[in-house]
């Protein structure tokens, strides 16, 4: 982990949803980042104003390159730039990666769950991405709940993979709108639907959760109450409150 701040180059940006954006950065002398890490991001504005905000990698790898998934926030001090105006060539500060404890790496044996609440899916993503390019055979699972389905990041590489791959399992609740000719109305996710829709417990999966608190608080609860050892699973939180809806 660098705790340096260098010099990143965007060289990709392109749009997730009508909020949000996937920009590809290269960073010289980057060795790489693990499965769920993150960065920090500096923004300094002209009369020396910084702010600082952390993002989640969307990928895993050894090289220089990385991708990060923005939502903008309508007040955010940095979100917004970073989804409206940044441009291919321009340069950011970013420190890390960070972190070693929400992470997932190749030589782990055990199943995985991953449970994500909107943009709480880009960590989630880059430790699929880790396990399709490895040679783990390990199962993983991915509940993924969403407003709508316009809200979803990753969509066809998300369908692409369940369709596709025999390592990966995709699962969605839509709790505001489905998608057309989904078999059932949008309905808030409850502790039966999680449950029905996760690896069992007695699978022993490794289990991270990620989204906003009161989401990652509330499927936390449910799955220590439905017997998921609570050693087992790892949270990532963001925002406020939110719920599972």
């Amino acid at each position: 982990m660098s705790t340096l701040w260098r010099v990143a180059e965007v060289i990709r940006g392109v749009p997730e949803t009508e909020s949000s954006r996937t920009i590809g950065l290269r960073v010289d002398g980057l060795n790489g980042n693990l499965a769920g890490q993150h960065i920090d991001i500096r923004l300094t504005a002209d009369d020396g104003y910084t702010a600082v905000r952390s993002y989640s990698v969307a990928t895993a790898g050894m090289d220089e390159l990385l991708e990060i998934t923005v939502d903008e926030l309508a007040n955010g001090e940095v979100s917004p730039y970073l989804v409206r105006d940044l441009m291919v060539g321009d340069q950011l500060e970013i420190r890390g990666p960070v972190g070693g404890w929400f992470v997932w790496l190749p030589t782990d044996p055990n199943p995985v769950q991953l449970i994500a609440g909107g943009s709480g899916i880009v960590p989630l993503m880059s430790m699929i991405r880790a396990h399709e390019a490895s040679v783990n055979p390990s199962q993983f699972r991915l509940l993924y709940s969403l407003k709508s389905p316009e809200a979803g990041f990753y969509r066809e590489e998300l369908l692409t993979l369940n369709q596709g791959s025999p390592k990966l399992t995709v699962d969605y609740v839509y709790t505001r709108k489905v998608p057309e000719g989904w078999p059932m109305a949008p309905k808030r996710l409850t502790a039966e639907t999680l449950l029905a829709s996760i690896l069992p417990a007695d699978m022993a999966p490794d289990i991270f959760i990620c989204g906003q608190t009161m989401f990652v608080e509330t499927v936390t609860v449910w799955m220590v109450q439905a017997g998921y050892p609570a050693a087992s699973i790892k949270t990532e939180r963001f925002g406020g409150t939110g719920g599972t809806r």
